[in-house]
């Protein structure tokens, strides 16, 4: 058995990694079955499939039904305001492209029959509250893709 010599050997460089990964998927037709929900997000308009043989709404969209596996669905609005059913703040431990946002709050938003999480936008935890109204945020990147969050309404006295 061959000696190695520990004080030879180099210990890799420490990396750095960015702050922002890239996590926002690939949205056209060549990368994804579900572009048209990207396509109807740069129209301003949230949307996901209904299944046409059992009628079960799914979230996120699919391409086959979750619940009967047909392939027979449609596209649908959810609308563009939301209702705030849960929330949090993070404050620590945000995931790789998040760490320069912190704090910043998540929440689930009924909208559409469906319970989504999403951020939040343009809140303070301490601001929002259950119930409160929230609306559609379409996030645009330079190269032209999208993504939503929701924007907190801001409460009247």
């Amino acid at each position: 058995m061959k000696k190695v010599e520990f004080e030879k050997l180099k210990r890799p460089e420490t990396i750095k990694l960015p702050s922002m990964l890239d996590f926002y998927p690939l949205e056209d037709e060549k990368n994804t079955r579900i572009s048209p929900f990207f396509s109807n997000l740069k129209e301003r308009r949230l949307t996901t499939t209904r299944c046409e043989e059992c009628g079960k709404v799914l979230w996120p969209p699919r391409i086959v039904c979750s619940s009967c596996f047909s392939d027979d669905l449609e596209w649908i609005d959810l609308g563009t305001e939301g209702e705030l059913y849960a929330f949090t703040e993070m404050r620590l431990g945000a995931p790789l492209g998040f760490v320069d946002d912190v704090p910043f709050c998540i929440g689930i938003v009924k909208i559409g029959g469906l319970s989504i999480s999403a951020r939040i936008d343009n809140a303070k935890y301490e601001d929002l509250k259950i119930g409160q109204k929230v609306q559609l945020k379409v996030v645009e990147l330079d190269d032209g893709r999208v993504f939503y969050r929701f924007d907190a309404a801001k409460e009247t006295p």
